[in-house]
């Protein structure tokens, strides 16, 4: 346990001293250097994007071509985040193709959570929930061949979201990145290639 808590403090430090608004950004860093997910000149979509880690991270990844819209239900600090991001307060479960002018990503990111209530399988499925909102939203916002990556925490409703996912693309694995804390169910479900349709 040690270990691992010294493994937590080094990504809180790192994030500090990068810039980072939170450790989460190693998270989907790492996600990305594995799988690919984020090319130059992409249009992504971040949701539940305060404070906004994944939105500085997903900006160097598609460069200046690229644009990078963070929607939550709080405000996120626009100081310091590069001039490809842009950010909307809206409740995500009231998001559809008008939101964005029409505009199609190539890449929708989540990293919503529900409010946790301790009670594990309460939160699993209330994380479930928001993951089938994500593809929900995949349905009618990301390009065909666009790629999702979900936060999720595991509980006995993890298999079947995964099946829908693999219905919908072309590959659907779940990834635990090193910087999820240990004890934590938390981990990401990695969905490449959208099929058409």
């Amino acid at each position: 346990m040690a270990a691992q808590r010294e493994l937590q403090d080094f990504f809180f430090k790192e994030a500090k001293r990068n810039g980072f608004r939170s450790r989460a950004a190693y998270k989907l860093t790492e996600i990305d250097d594995k799988r690919n997910l984020l090319s130059k000149k992409d249009v992504v979509l971040d949701l539940g994007a305060a404070p906004g880690s994944w939105l500085q991270v997903a900006s160097k990844r598609v460069g200046p071509h690229g644009k990078v819209i963070g929607v939550d239900l709080k405000v996120i600090d626009q100081t310091n985040l590069p001039e490809n991001v842009v950010t909307m307060v809206d409740d995500v479960m009231k998001l559809t193709p008008e939101s964005f002018d029409n505009q199609l990503f190539d890449v929708i990111l989540s990293d919503m959570a529900p409010n946790t209530t301790g009670t594990r399988t309460i939160d699993h499925h209330g994380s479930v929930n928001l993951c089938h909102t994500a593809l929900d939203l995949a349905t009618t916002l990301l390009k065909p061949h666009g790629n999702l990556v979900m936060k999720v925490l595991e509980g006995e409703a993890y298999p079947e979201l995964l099946e829908r996912c693999s219905q919908m693309f072309e590959q659907a694995k779940g990834f635990k990145p090193k910087a999820s804390r240990a004890i934590s169910t938390e981990m990401f479900v990695v969905c490449l290639d959208r099929h058409e349709g």
